[in-house]
């Protein structure tokens, strides 16, 4: 099926060809048709789907063939999102589709300052894209009305869930008086989410694309049992391969993924971190260096990660594991899309045994354990006590075979190029463009 066939006006479907789309993904295809119908929604599907154009597309079509009988331009459509990276992204997605047509798109969010966004609200807004606290503050201050609008968006409902938005979320919809058409978006449906949506939707239309079972299937998985201290070196081994092209890699919490980028780059690695400590343009900088090739390591907690959607890439690397089965599937469902192979790797230490086990049993897989790597430790699960035992370390170990600043003359991708991240990092390139020759045809 192509797009002209959902019952999409010709100034969009002009705009969706600009943006280099021809065929509708299932989302879409699902989605477009019964939204044009004003019919309330319910879609479960995970990010990568295509779900900002399954809803953006019949919103901006609705805007621009009702005409107002009023002057002033008041909110007529809000999007709710759970972080500043996925409501970025949608704003650019209903500006990219509604080229031309005279409609205005604004983004609004924490941890910038709002003076900017107050200046926007002022001049007019058909489309306003908010997360929850900042949307909040703005109404609090009489700076933003909702009396107006006549589409409302919920997306990665579970997200907010687990972010502790539904509260400013529930106070947030009670402001919008106005009749309207309701969509709710989320990669998993919890009781909790399913009990919201009752609340919010009307007969809703019920839409499920790509379950976690689907999306497990498609992606490579690997597991690597390595001790904590040894994270890091089998982070840098693996990444000796060519292939591993564009890697996001997930650690728990903020103090890790600086430390991390910091020893990435006293290795040459070009990373960055992107975490709720960082501001907005720092976060949005690091993201946009990603997404162009310029980093080839993003670092993330699971929070700031939600909403990046990246193409082409390669691997996702739990470096830590996830402390949720849920989160495993939001975290390597950013690799593998767009029907593209994708492949992720986890890394599990003594103490993590329990949340491996649960991503299996929640999950319904089995993790394919890689042995043959410097860092492997056989290991053994105490099923009664739930947790995992070093029983013995190979020989070939290379925390035990050498001193750390050995190990670290480890690394360069970018060994034909002059510069390098910090002068420092010299010197345990050298080592590395050796070991590297050796290693580079290895298979990941």
């Amino acid at each position: 099926m192509s797009f002209n066939k959902l019952g999409i006006i010709p100034e969009i479907l002009k705009a969706v060809e600009q943006e280099g789309y021809d065929i509708p993904s299932p989302i879409q295809e699902q989605a477009i048709p019964v939204l044009l119908n004003q019919k309330d929604v319910l879609a479960s599907a995970q990010t990568g789907t295509g779900k900002t154009a399954a809803f953006s597309i019949p919103i901006i079509q609705g805007l621009y063939q009702d005409k107002l009988p009023y002057d002033k331009k008041y909110i007529r459509a809000l999007v709710l999102a759970p972080t500043r990276e996925l409501a970025e992204q949608i704003k650019d997605s209903f500006r990219g589709y509604s080229k031309n047509m005279g409609l205005k798109t604004e983004v609004i969010y924490g941890g910038v300052s709002q003076r900017g966004q107050e200046i926007a609200l002022r001049k007019g807004v058909d489309i306003l894209v908010a997360t929850p606290g900042r949307l909040l503050d703005l109404i609090n201050q009489g700076l933003v009305k909702l009396d107006f609008v006549k589409y409302l968006v919920l997306d990665e409902a579970d997200h907010m869930l687990d972010m502790g938005f539904i509260k400013d979320v529930r106070k947030i919809v009670s402001y919008v008086k106005n009749m309207h058409q309701t969509m709710m978006f989320s990669a998993t449906l919890p009781k909790e989410i399913l009990a919201f949506a009752n609340e919010l939707l009307i007969n809703p239309t019920r839409i499920e694309i790509t379950p976690p079972e689907a999306m497990l299937d498609i992606i490579e998985h690997n597991l690597y049992y390595v001790t904590k201290k040894d994270k890091t070196n089998l982070l840098i081994d693996l990444l000796v391969n060519p292939k591993m092209a564009s890697v996001l890699v997930f650690t728990r919490t903020k103090h890790g993924a600086n430390k991390l980028v910091k020893e990435l780059l006293s290795y040459g690695v070009k990373a960055d971190a992107i975490h709720g400590n960082k501001s907005q343009n720092m976060r949005q900088k690091a993201l946009n260096n990603f997404k162009s090739k310029k980093l080839r390591v993003l670092v993330a907690t699971d929070i700031a990660a939600r909403g990046i959607d990246v193409d082409d890439l390669s691997h996702v690397i739990n470096y830590d594991l996830p402390e949720s089965p849920e989160t495993y599937v939001h975290r390597i469902g950013r690799t593998g899309r767009a029907k593209k192979t994708g492949i992720a790797i986890s890394f599990c230490s003594q103490d993590e045994a329990y949340l491996l086990r649960a991503i299996e049993k929640t999950n319904q897989i089995k993790i394919p354990v890689i042995q043959d790597q410097p860092f492997h430790t056989t290991i053994r699960v105490n099923e009664t006590k739930n947790e995992l035992k070093i029983i013995k370390a190979q020989k070939g170990n290379e925390s035990k075979r050498g001193s750390k600043n050995t190990r670290k003359k480890a690394y360069s991708t970018d060994k034909n190029k002059k510069e390098a991240p910090y002068q420092k990092t010299k010197s345990k390139k050298k080592y590395y463009d050796k070991y590297s020759k050796s290693k580079s045809s290895r298979n990941y």
